[in-house]
């Protein structure tokens, strides 16, 4: 079929004027085979994308999401392979690095002084103050606080002596072979040496005990 013949079968300007002439509300489904060739045409592109989108939303739309879930899947998995990849390389590496840890946290833990000792802990206190050649106005053990994997046992100390006496002092608790930790410094002439080059020293120390974490102290009632 040549193009002439097309165009004597389907004129364009005599559709579209009958397609501007169209009553559209006395238009009758059951009269489509009479309706204007371009009506016809537009109502068949309609139906055409209408059937498109019901396949697009029947059919196309489940499969794109299983593909985008499977997508998705597919990068975690890779994400955790590749994980998993470089833990197993770097073994040898972690396994060092966590034996240099447990070690470490063993000698701190070491460092701590156990409930028993602490009594022994004030003793060392009170040893080094009067080494120093200072006066002890005041040291006791205040309430302990308990945290999650240690105990906190607070200790007040007010003492009085000479500006070098008393950092003498200060550096040997802080050297003392279980960790004590100094916090709250207040620093004055002391009352009854006024006119004089003697000061009273407040100060928070604090030390720490090692508590077992709750799930292992249920593991030893349990075995017991």
């Amino acid at each position: 079929m040549n193009i002439r013949a097309l165009r004597g079968r389907f004129d364009w300007h005599t559709e579209w004027r009958r397609f501007r002439e169209v009553d559209w509300h006395a238009l009758d489904p059951a009269e489509a085979g009479n309706w204007p060739k371009l009506l016809q045409l537009l109502c068949c592109v309609l139906m055409i994308a209408v059937g498109i989108g019901i396949v697009q939303w029947y059919l196309v739309a489940p499969r794109q999401e299983a593909l985008a879930s499977a997508r998705s899947e597919e990068t975690t998995l890779l994400d955790e392979y590749g994980t998993r990849a470089w833990q197993a390389a770097n073994l040898p590496l972690l396994e060092a690095q966590m034996g240099t840890l447990d070690r470490r946290m063993n000698q701190l833990i070491a460092m701590l002084p156990t409930e028993a000792e602490v009594p022994s802990l004030l003793d060392g206190i009170s040893e080094l103050a009067r080494r120093e050649q200072l006066d002890i106005d005041l040291l006791k053990l205040e309430p302990v606080v308990q945290h999650d994997f240690y105990i906190e046992q607070p200790l007040a100390i007010q003492v009085r002596g000479d500006y070098h006496h008393l950092g003498a002092f200060v550096a040997g608790v802080a050297g003392l072979s279980r960790i004590v930790t100094l916090h709250d410094f207040t620093l004055k002439p002391a009352e009854a040496a006024r006119g004089t080059d003697i000061l009273q020293l407040s100060v928070q120390a604090k030390t720490y005990r090692y508590a077992e974490p709750p799930a292992r102290q249920a593991d030893a009632k349990g075995a017991s």
